[in-house]
């Protein structure tokens, strides 16, 4: 055994959007692997215990065969300004100084950048712009929800510790009795692993979430609705009065929403809709809605880019300013349209779950990808760089589910770079690039070039 053994208090876990910043790690330096971590959920420890450092993989490769850094760096801005309507997706996994890089790089190159909200919550950035939302923090959640609504999401899968930590046993300030002082709600289209934690179950018809949201903003504001709701929702009036009862009555409401909700028929009318439940029902008390987000640090890439242009994903730079269009803009159809002729993946396996058509694009194309492991993405990219894992190997800033931002905190080293260096070093080159572009054409002259680029 190892007498080479390091403890880490108050590490992050990254792997969802709680991320949890009170893990204690046992970390074998020896062996460079975290042998402990305590408190984390079922899901954090395989995180933790799975996370190796393959040193025998080269840090970055062209076409398979390896090469410097600062060759794969070049080879990566070539293509980049060479390309017509180059992309850059991922993001999620990566800490918020990395994200700043590639915002910074898309609009250097006038391309386009997009994250993994276009294919998960994407939908609630378009119904958050378009009617706003009433938010918390999870600490708040902890200390006065007395009534919890899980909406199109399964805590018990994918965000253990939203139960235990924050939303569903935990013991607040005003909860003082822990679960016993709440009521939980669960609305779904079936069964799921969160469904024995709810007080109340109700299931609703595939793609009927409009529907009964609508009908408990009628009910709310006093209105009658007819018995044939039931056929309609697959939930009886009786039900819905009940739930809009709670809803008014309660002291703290809030409601958590998933991709059962964003990902379904309505999309971001649902959950523009459900925006208008919860300021419907803040005439009556304090109720607050919130996105159960999935990675670690999916809502940072939301707000960094929200921050450099305005918009939360799918941003387009090439007429020289953001343009916001999903559906144009977004990965998934710039790649299956054909769009796409150069593609940057940061953080992130499309290969692995995009539609064939994006796919077969994908092979057409050169693709950059930033990655601690190998992927479906990576061996089909023209250049593959290897890098060290966020929260792990690197620190940084990612933001929890509620948007509040956390400092990650290093476990220990890797012989690999971080993210936001090889993205700062590629968007430097870009720049450089970009400027000689504009010079040689007569857009900019070399005074400013040389100005500019230093």
């Amino acid at each position: 055994m190892s007498e080479n053994i390091k403890t880490v208090k108050n590490a992050t876990c990254t792997f969802c959007g709680c991320v949890c910043d009170d893990m204690e790690l046992t970390v074998d330096m020896d062996k460079h692997i975290i042998t402990k971590a305590k408190k984390a959920c079922i899901i954090g420890r395989s995180w933790f215990a799975e996370h190796t450092i393959d040193e025998t993989r080269p840090v970055a490769m062209i076409d398979g065969q390896e090469v410097s850094v600062e060759a794969a760096t070049e080879e990566s801005a070539q293509v980049l300004t060479k390309a017509k309507f180059p992309i850059i997706y991922g993001l999620s996994d990566t800490t918020c100084e990395a994200q700043g890089q590639a915002v910074a790089i898309a609009d250097y190159m006038r391309g386009t950048i997009d994250s993994t909200s276009s294919v998960c919550h994407g939908p609630t950035g378009m119904a958050f712009q378009g009617v706003g939302e009433s938010t918390m923090t999870l600490g708040e959640v902890k200390n006065r929800a007395d009534l919890v609504i899980f909406w199109g999401c399964n805590p018990a899968e994918a965000h253990p510790r939203l139960f235990t930590r924050y939303a569903v046993t935990t013991k607040g300030m005003f909860i003082p009795k822990g679960k016993k002082d709440r009521t939980v709600v669960q609305v779904d289209v079936r069964k799921t692993a969160s469904s024995p934690v709810s007080n109340i179950s109700i299931r609703l018809k595939p793609g009927k979430d409009f529907e009964m949201i609508w009908a408990l903003r009628s009910l709310i504001k006093g209105k009658n609705i007819d018995p044939s709701i039931e056929e309609e929702t697959g939930v009886s009036l009786e039900a819905l009065q009940d739930l809009a009862e709670r809803m008014k009555n309660c002291r703290y409401g809030v409601i958590f929403f998933g991709m059962g909700l964003t990902m379904t028929r309505g999309r971001h009318f649902n959950t523009g809709a459900l925006f208008s439940l919860v300021t419907d029902l803040n005439e009556y008390t304090h109720f607050v809605v919130k996105p159960a987000r999935g990675h670690g640090n999916v809502a940072g890439i939301d707000q960094v880019t929200t921050w450099h242009t305005g918009y939360p994903f799918g941003v387009n730079f090439s007429l020289g300013y953001p343009r916001f269009n999903p559906g144009e803009f977004t990965t998934v159809d710039t790649l299956a349209s054909g769009a796409a002729d150069a593609a940057l993946f940061v953080a992130s396996d499309p290969a692995s779950n995009f539609p064939k058509a994006a796919i077969e694009q994908m092979k057409r194309i050169p693709v950059i990808t930033l990655d601690p492991k190998q992927t479906i993405t990576s061996s089909l990219a023209h250049v593959a760089f290897t890098t060290s894992t966020y929260g792990i190997n690197t620190t940084g800033t990612v933001y929890r589910m509620d948007d509040v931002p956390i400092t990650l905190r290093k476990v220990y080293d890797s012989p690999f770079p971080s993210d936001v260096e090889l993205l700062t070093a590629i968007k430097e080159r870009v720049q450089e690039l970009m400027l000689s572009k504009l010079a040689a054409t007569g857009a900019i002259g070399e005074a400013k070039v040389a100005s500019r680029a230093s």
